[in-house]
């Protein structure tokens, strides 16, 4: 081999290995960012995920949470960020389906700005009580309501409960004042206080307190009922025939991210919903698992986007 040929041979295997390099995807950490405070069913789920690719991509995937503005300080920053896939964000249709209808300024679009990577699951809700109240029922809520108007206060802290709890009124009737918290678990904590009367958690954050008695189910918003809480109705069922919302969650990176980032982490966040321990722990949270790839889940957010800007529309929920 010639001075000239043996340089050539050096150059290409230098580009291979190069390129190799270039398409091992992650070679360093990645930050998951999430919507809502520690505690909340989008960190619970947040946290399962990274700990499960980390094991299988081998970097450490760290979960930061940014609460606030209804989710768009963390969708925001991701949208921003450069899209390497280093930067994901773990979000639920609170910034993806809700805000739009929710907010009069959206500092991104939740189509254009974001690449879809994979649907993991639904997050299931119930409206419940404080049980020194002397209501057992959605119609002894509405009854007591209407009874004492302006009376009642119900927490929100995310676009699942403040959607159903408008909803709630403008279809009953009734005037209850609406609490607005950076997510569920510190509403929670002022429900059991007595602070607020009513709240909408999901099952995540308030089975376990409904199991302690300290606060009391009365409905779930799902048109079926929920095999967690197989005695308690539906709203549908109560006072809101046909009424059926289900909060969804998913992972998105950046607009244009590297394909091949974008398939790791969906072939591997599949494979994490496969592993028992993880399907166990999301089925003791009442979390139901559900993935769906990246086409799919780009298909399923747009229509979600219009089923929820129609519902917070039928609530009559100005934009803020």
């Amino acid at each position: 081999m010639t001075a000239r040929q043996l340089a050539a041979a050096v150059a290409l295997l230098t580009a291979f290995a190069i390129s190799a390099k270039a398409e091992t995807y992650p070679s360093r950490p990645v930050t998951i960012v999430t919507p809502f405070a520690a505690g909340s069913v989008t960190d619970a789920a947040a946290r399962l995920i990274a700990q499960s690719l980390q094991e299988t991509l081998g970097q450490p995937f760290i979960v930061e949470n940014r609460a606030g503005a209804g989710g768009l300080l963390a969708a925001s920053a991701v949208a921003r960020a450069k899209n390497d896939g280093y930067t994901l964000l773990l979000t639920t249709n609170s910034t993806h389906s809700a805000a739009n209808g929710l907010f009069k300024s959206v500092p991104y679009d939740p189509i254009k700005d974001f690449t879809p990577i994979a649907r993991i699951g639904s997050f299931p809700s119930f409206v419940a009580v404080n049980p020194s109240q002397p209501i057992n029922s959605m119609q002894e809520l509405v009854a007591y309501a209407k009874a004492n108007p302006g009376k009642l206060s119900y927490g929100v802290g995310n676009s699942t409960g403040q959607i159903t709890g408008e909803t709630i009124k403008k279809r009953t009737g009734i005037d209850i004042v609406r609490v607005n918290y950076r997510s569920n678990p510190a509403a929670l904590t002022d429900l059991i206080a007595g602070h607020i009367q009513v709240m909408i958690p999901d099952f995540n954050t308030g089975l376990a307190q409904v199991s302690a008695k300290a606060i009391r189910p009365l409905a779930v918003l799902t048109k079926d009922r929920n095999p967690a809480l197989p005695d308690v109705p539906t709203l549908s069922e109560t006072v809101m025939p046909g009424f059926d919302i289900l909060a969804w969650a998913g992972m998105f990176g950046p607009a244009n991210m590297p394909p091949e980032a974008t398939k790791a982490l969906a072939d591997s966040i599949e494979k994490a919903l496969k592993q028992k321990e993880i399907r166990d722990r999301f089925a003791s949270a009442g979390t139901d698992i559900y993935w769906s790839g990246p086409k799919d889940f780009d298909a399923f957010v747009k229509s979600e986007l219009v089923k929820w800007t129609a519902a917070i529309k039928e609530a009559g929920i100005e934009p803020e």
